[in-house]
Parts: C-alpha cells; structure tokens; sequence
C-alpha cells in the first residue's frame, strides 16, 4: 500500500517537473525566435548597402527606392537595437515594402537582370525574407502551444504555482494583449506595372 502510495506521490512530482521544463523551455524559445527575428533583419539591412551599391550605376533614375531602402536599413538597425518585436516587424514590413519595387525595376532593367552580383544579392534578400517569415511563424506557433497548455487543465495548475503569465504573440488588428501587426500587412501585396 505504502509502494502504490508513494508510486503516485513520484508520478505526480515528475508530471509537475515535466511540465514547468515544458513552460521555461518554451519561454526561453520565445525568446530564441524573437531573437532570430532580428538576427534575420540585421542580416537583411546589411544586404542592402550591397545591392544600393552593385546597381546604382544602373539605376541613377530610380534614387526614390534607393532612399527607400536607406531608410528602412536605419529602422531595421534601430529596431533589433532595441530588442522591440514591434519595432522589428513595421521595420521589417518598410523593407517589405520596398522589394517588389527593386524586383520590377531589375526586371524591366536588362543590364541589372543579367548583372550575377544583383541577382545573388536579390537572392540574398528572398531567402533572408523568406527566413523572417519562418521565424514569425516559429513565435506564433510557440507562443500559442505556451498560452494553451498555460491555461488547460492539468498544466494550469503548474503554471498557477509557479506564475507562468500569458507570453504575446503577433497581433492581427483582431486579436488583443499581442505585438502589432497593421491591417496594411494583413493584405495581400499587389504590384501594378
């Protein structure tokens, strides 16, 4: 009786050690993606230099884009600067912005289209943003398996104990308590030549 007694006892303490591991793994990760995500930024902002430079020559009528993306490199630097995932996402979307813009204008551009230094800088900047994405979608996704198991029952019990507060996503212009993310980015971009 006293094995059966002390085999629950055991259970029990090992299911509250899995679950706060559950609870600090996930928020360190959170943390981890959230960092990616400017990692990612800075990487891209650092790219862009590059590209300015490898197709001015070709491109002295279009100084605007350039100007553009000057500025969107300075509030991507600010922004993973200040560690902010808010900053880092309207830093990201001017970025975004900007890219269809250079697409066009290297596309419609023979010289640039067959230059292979901005095409693999091109390259650079898809994969980096594609990479962005990804890590968006890792904090999302993390932040909803945390926020859920946070307040299901049994592992609400564990996350009441230990004090596990709700951690925030990106926000939709719906949702409340999270990072924002505008109803301009919700919208799918359209490119009119």
């Amino acid at each position: 009786m006293i094995y059966a007694i002390l085999a629950v006892v055991l259970i029990i303490v090992m299911w509250i050690i899995s679950t706060y591991n559950f609870f600090v793994s996930t928020k360190t990760r959170i943390g981890a993606s959230i960092q990616e995500i400017g990692n990612q930024l800075k990487r891209q902002s650092e790219l862009i230099p590059n590209l300015i430079s490898s197709a001015k020559g070709y491109l002295a009528h279009e100084k605007g884009i350039f100007d553009e993306l000057s500025n969107a490199r300075r509030a991507i630097s600010k922004a993973v600067e200040s560690g902010n995932v808010g900053k880092m996402a309207d830093a990201g979307k001017m970025l975004s912005d900007v890219l269809p813009k250079i697409q066009v204008v290297v596309e419609s551009n023979p010289e640039i289209k067959g230059s292979e230094v901005v095409k693999s800088l091109m390259d650079d900047l898809r994969d980096t943003s594609d990479k962005v994405m990804y890590a968006r979608r890792l904090l999302i996704d993390l932040t909803a398996d945390y926020n859920v198991k946070r307040v299901t029952v049994p592992s609400s019990i564990v996350a009441g104990m230990f004090h596990f507060e709700a951690m925030k996503g990106l926000q939709t212009p719906n949702s409340e308590n999270s990072l924002n993310v505008s109803e301009d980015e919700m919208k799918t971009p359209k490119v009119d030549l």
